[in-house]
């Protein structure tokens, strides 16, 4: 495990909701996006609702 995440989560994390991605950034996935039940329009990686940042 590495000090990147805080301790908050091992590197393989059980959670369906983020990961974190290789500079130890947090990444939420599709599934949080849609427990979440709208798109905030940020352009992220896993957008369930085809939002597009231009």
């Amino acid at each position: 495990m590495s000090d990147k995440n805080n301790g908050q989560q091992s590197e393989s994390n059980d959670s369906p909701d983020y990961y974190f991605n290789e500079q130890g950034l947090m990444v939420f996935t599709a599934a949080y996006h849609l427990k979440r039940g709208y798109c905030c329009k940020n352009g992220c990686k896993h957008c369930p609702y085809g939002f597009k940042k231009k």
